[in-house]
């Protein structure tokens, strides 16, 4: 299994939910600035060069793409504030919070 945290608040839960090294952590560079991810080192965690939150379809799909290529067959957890940012009917239905980790 792998997690995919698009929001800071998503990459805080999702660590605090995985034991070191049991279970990867993805993220985009929006997610942790190259300071804090630098300090994380050791708890199995990837960070994209670039920002995750708000991308468009295309994004997403090539971010799954490199996620799969280095975790094949493995299930990919996808934080929902993607789809928050980019469907008007969740936005809706759950506004976007402020992030603060």
């Amino acid at each position: 299994m792998v997690f995919l945290a698009i929001t800071a608040q998503g990459l805080h839960d999702a660590l605090d939910l995985v034991k070191p090294d049991s279970i990867a952590v993805w993220c985009g560079a929006d997610a942790v600035s190259q300071e804090e991810f630098d300090k994380l080192r050791g708890q199995n965690l990837t960070r994209f060069t670039y920002a995750l939150l708000g991308a468009d379809e295309e994004t997403m799909a090539d971010a799954l793409s490199t996620i799969e290529e280095h975790h094949p067959g493995e299930r990919i957890w996808v934080e929902g504030a993607f789809f928050a940012k980019t469907s008007p009917e969740i936005s809706a239905l759950h506004p976007p919070t402020q992030d603060k980790c």
